[in-house]
């Protein structure tokens, strides 16, 4: 079980340092990435979650998600015993992946006054904010991650392709469904590193959103149970 546990919280840094790490590129003033767009950060996106996944999945099967442990658990993929040391691992993984991205672009904080921009590296925001729109997005947006995931089985690094499906269908789901939440689909990588935001001596920086965090948090917790549900269901 440590085993387990120490991979859902590397695994969850290293999704977090690399994901928001990409956003800090094509956000903050003076980095060389900046203003490289929505596909590089998709593609970002996608490479933060396939690269854990292909390490850890052997391990704890990759879950690095509250989400998608939940929904596993409901439908009987997962021991409900070891949801909440899964929860605590993941959201601490991915406070400390948040604090390293802070680290790594120190010098580019002072130098973008955008406060939102700033948050945006951290968290999710809507583009038009409607919190029942916003909320279901966020709940078709992880319905299809995690009916994906159950239909393959989890994911699996014995030969890669489970990793590779996933990564594809994160930069997809980016491509297709992020315009309108930014699809954190995640509440370790939208709470925790908002959390960090929260405490972190960042330069400039405005409040962490806290009105809007419950959809990024609860969203995704009720798109995957449907999903995983729905997939049961019929198969």
């Amino acid at each position: 079980m440590s085993a387990k546990l120490l991979a859902e919280f590397f695994g969850t840094m290293l999704l977090v340092l690399l994901g928001d790490g990409v956003c800090a590129n094509c956000t903050l003033n003076k980095s060389k990435g900046q203003n490289s767009g929505w596909i590089v950060i998709t593609a970002g996106w996608a490479l933060a979650v396939m690269l854990p996944a292909y390490i850890f999945g052997g391990v704890s099967g990759a879950h690095f998600n509250p989400a998608l442990t939940i929904a596993l658990a409901v439908v009987g993929k997962f021991p409900a015993a070891e949801v909440p040391g899964y929860i605590i691992a993941q959201m601490l993984g991915g406070f400390v992946g948040a604090v390293l991205v802070y680290i790594t672009y120190y010098q580019h904080w002072k130098e973008t006054p955008d406060k939102a921009a700033k948050l945006g590296i951290f968290c999710t925001a809507p583009a038009i904010r409607n919190y029942g729109s916003n909320f279901l997005t966020e709940v078709m947006a992880t319905g299809v991650l995690v009916y994906v995931i159950v239909g393959m089985g989890g994911v699996k690094a014995a030969d890669g392709i489970g990793t590779l499906v996933v990564g594809g269908l994160i930069m997809g789901l980016g491509l297709s469904l992020g315009g309108p939440t930014g699809y954190a689909m995640n509440p370790a990588r939208d709470l925790a590193p908002r959390i960090a935001h929260a405490v972190l001596p960042i330069p400039g920086k405005g409040d962490s959103d806290w009105t809007y965090s419950w959809v990024p948090v609860f969203g995704p917790i009720v798109g995957g149970i449907l999903a995983a549900l729905l997939y049961i269901a019929f198969f």
